[in-house]
């Protein structure tokens, strides 16, 4: 009995006396300091600034540093599924800046988080309230917390709607249908209680072997600013935080490499702002993102999460970003352990606070941040001022979000209706029957006709694979129907389908494989000869190639970019029998696979497709979904012509041939240049017009173009405006990508296409670094690719 006493006294300890006597909770207001009074930070009338002074004045030293944390969720770095009593005696006990990935039941190779809370949907909801119900009633000031998730193809939940990588998003050109997919991301993080979603990644794609290219739109800044801005738009239209990755500069390791390099790009000055900041830039400015992370990497010596430059000049002061920046993971920590521009881990927390950081995350308790900076701070070496200012940001975002408004999710139980809806389930199929791209198509073999096919082998090591629809990031434990299921359910009882695997996705050495090749095993020779047995009864092979998730991702670039492993040569014994062969390629990056070209009669693209992947896949063979995706990433022919990419400098791609060149020592040009894809239909472009044709350097230009459906099918087509500056006082690229629709047209349909040219459009980073709009001759391109360029005109931009 004395045990049970003594437990009840030191509970109640815990617990305010005002708390104790009566509710914090009042019509309109919630009293989070719990003095029983509205003070001017729990008014909602009042402007947000005025609210986050008067809250900053009440907060203790303590209370701001633990604003300035990420606490990772559960098995990642909380040990608990709900409150605790000891949370009583952690750090967070003076509250938190944000918590991620809480309850999401993650599935990763590194650290599966497996929950009883994350699904139903109304569970995980009514469990976030818990959580958000302990800061507010718990800790003295009652700050809310920001729950984050991560949600690059959508929301990374147990069971939220899935989409495709964000490679194949980049890949359907269709920017109305990624704000819809913004929005589903932003309505499901809402309803399951998170406030936070990071994505979009802007970075460009530039390195084909980077790991990475999966989690990217591509590799154009025009295309992904235009692409970010609707999935942050249509994210944060939904009352959630869009938080964009990763700032700056960080897609271009050395060689490409990932893992444990990620740093060293090798990009000028100029370079960086026109490619790697721009989307950025657009993005801040145009959908005024709540959040940014900051890189790993550096630029020109300098770490990104230590630079002022970067986190202050140019985010806040040039780009007027005024949310709050959060690390990537141990990004903080690499200042010492990697860049080793500090000496410790406090030193390098000084430099990234100082620079600009706000919120630090990493794999590890928050008080290996909050200490160092408290001591900081009682040494005078970090001032009061810069951390009234640091804390700020994120209260500004906890303000914008509601947070101190209506704290919790209102009605846990409708998150049931509203996550993974049977509309949100056709938005994501129509996306990824968009995203398919059609690279070849030799006497028309596509679309295959049901009627007249009886026997089909599905073959490939990627046939009856699925964990390329759950890669990381974004939902796991959805249902996932495999190519070969899917042609099953297609064709039905009309056809016979077998199935053999054919090889493996890769073999016993690879990756050394690739550069030393090594003779078939006899398992290898009988999987593949059982394979070209199967097609002799066959009237049409489909084979499924590329790589899976253990093959393309964070951590894992290549040095080679041929199909991994056996599967050139199964494709080549396939080709052998004399059968039509259809390669079917499940990749996150592009791949160079010039004999599969050359030979196969027909390949389609399909990239890390989602959890219908079978359904799209079969219904684009058999003619159902006309593919209209472009390729938002050139296809090198070779990894030695990396880098190769658009846009680019004049000459900088140019063959052997031409002026003051001779021999023949390389192979030259793209496999498959960006904006290209093939049809079922044909298009053509007339009547392409400018206005005014000469103007002065502030003022829109207006272009249209009418394009019509010459062929026999339904299509959509990809209108893409390329715009070239004649003359300019520094070099600029060739041409750049200023305008895209995609447009869907009946067989002899014409539509006409608007296109507005901006002054930002025209602008080139003069001499003096800035952004001007030169005068001169422009010249207007409509292409169906960036190397089939089909109208131009041109106009003046006047003195």
């Amino acid at each position: 009995m004395r045990k049970l006493l003594l437990a009840v006294v030191l509970q109640a300890a815990f617990i305010p006396a005002s708390m104790a006597q009566k509710s914090i909770y009042h019509k309109g207001w919630v009293d989070f300091n719990k003095n029983g009074k509205m003070d001017v930070f729990e008014d909602s009338s009042q402007p947000i600034d005025k609210r986050i002074a008067d809250l900053l004045s009440q907060m203790t030293v303590e209370e701001k540093t633990c604003q300035l944390a990420t606490l990772y969720g559960y098995k990642r770095v909380l040990k608990e599924e709900m409150p605790a009593d000891s949370w009583k005696n952690e750090v967070w006990k003076d509250g938190i800046a944000n918590i991620d990935e809480e309850l999401n039941n993650l599935t990763s190779h590194t650290d599966d988080a497996p929950t009883q809370y994350s699904f139903p949907y109304s569970k995980h909801a009514a469990a976030i309230n818990t959580i958000q119900k302990w800061f507010v009633e718990q800790t003295r000031m009652g700050i809310p917390v920001d729950f984050t998730n991560e949600g690059i193809h959508g929301l990374n939940h147990d069971r939220a709607t899935p989409l495709p990588a964000p490679i194949g998003i980049g890949s359907t050109f269709d920017k109305q249908l990624v704000r819809q997919a913004g929005q589903t991301v932003g309505r499901e993080a809402k309803a399951l209680g998170y406030t936070n979603v990071y994505t979009p990644i802007l970075d460009p794609a530039r390195d084909q072997r980077w790991g990475r290219v999966v989690e990217c739109y591509g590799e154009d800044p025009y295309h992904i600013a235009e692409m970010g801005k609707q999935m942050c738009l249509g994210v944060q239209e939904e009352g959630v935080a869009s938080t964009l990755k990763h700032f700056a500069v960080y897609s271009v390791p050395k060689g490409g490499r990932d893992g444990a390099d990620r740093t060293d790009p090798h990009v000028a000055p100029r370079e960086m702002y026109q490619i790697y900041l721009y989307p950025f830039r657009r993005v801040i400015q145009e959908a005024h993102a709540m959040g940014v992370m900051s890189s790993y990497n550096d630029w020109n010596g300098e770490p990104i999460t230590g630079s002022y430059y970067f986190l202050t000049e140019l985010l806040r002061q040039k780009f007027g970003f005024d949310g709050y920046v959060v690390s990537d993971s141990e990004a903080v920590e690499f200042l010492y352990s990697k860049h080793h521009v500090a000496g410790d881990i406090k030193e390098a927390v000084r430099q990234a606070i100082e620079a600009g950081l706000n919120v630090r995350t990493n794999f590890t308790m928050p008080q290996t941040y909050i200490f160092p900076l408290r001591e900081l701070v009682k040494e005078g070496k970090v001032s009061m001022k810069t951390l009234d200012s640091r804390v700020a940001d994120v209260l500004r975002v906890k303000f914008k979000l509601g947070l101190f408004d209506e704290p919790y999710v209102k009605d846990p139980k409708a998150a049931d209706k509203i996550v993974h809806t049977a509309a949100a389930e056709e938005m994501a199929i129509q996306m990824n029957r968009e995203s398919m791209v059609l690279l070849k198509n030799a006497n028309n073999l596509l679309p295959l006709d049901k009627s007249k096919i009886k026997n089909i082998l599905v073959t490939g090591p990627l046939a009856a694979e699925t964990n390329y629809a759950i890669s990381r990031y974004g939902p796991s434990h959805n249902h996932v129907t495999s190519v070969l299921d899917g042609i099953k359910d297609y064709v039905g009882t009309s056809a016979t389908v077998t199935y053999t695997k054919g090889c493996d996705i890769v073999d016993a050495t690879w990756p050394e494989s690739e550069i030393i090749e090594t003779p078939l095993t006899d398992k290898e020779q009988a999987d593949i000869n059982a394979a070209v047995e199967q097609a002799k009864n066959a009237d049409v092979i489909i084979a499924a190639v590329g790589e899976d998730v253990d093959r393309v991702g964070e951590s894992l670039s290549r040095t080679g970019l041929n199909l991994p492993g056996r599967q050139l040569k199964l494709i080549q014994a396939l080709q052998a029998t004399g059968k039509p062969v259809v390669m079917v390629m499940i990749n996150g990056q592009p791949l160079t696979v010039n004999w599969e070209n050359k030979y196969v009669p027909a390949i389609l693209e399909a990239w890390f497709p989602s959890a219908e992947s079978g359904k799209v896949i079969a219904e684009t063979l058999f003619g159902d979904n006309n593919p209209g995706g472009k390729l938002s990433i050139t296809f090198p022919k070779t990894v030695g012509q990396i880098e190769f990419n658009f846009p680019f400098k004049p000459g900088s791609q140019a063959s052997q041939r031409g002026e003051n060149s001779w021999g023949n020592t390389s192979v030259n040009g793209a496999l498959y240049p960006f904006g290209y894809g093939l049809s079922y239909t044909t298009f053509e472009y007339s009547n392409l017009q400018v206005s005014p044709e000469s103007g002065h350097s502030q003022a829109d230009v207006q272009v249209t173009v009418d394009v019509t459906n010459t062929g026999q099918r339904k299509g959509d087509d990809v209108v893409e405006l390329y715009l070239k500056q004649e003359i300019s006082s520094v070099t600029t690229y060739e041409y750049d990508l200023r305008g895209f629709e995609r447009v869907p047209l009946n067989p002899g349909e014409k539509k006409t296409v608007h296109f507005t040219l901006h002054p930002d459009d025209l602008a080139i980073l003069d001499k003096n670094m800035n952004w001007t709009v030169e005068p001169g001759k422009f010249q207007v391109m409509i292409g169906e690719s960036s190397q089939d360029l089909k109208l131009k005109k041109e106009f003046v931009v006047e003195k």
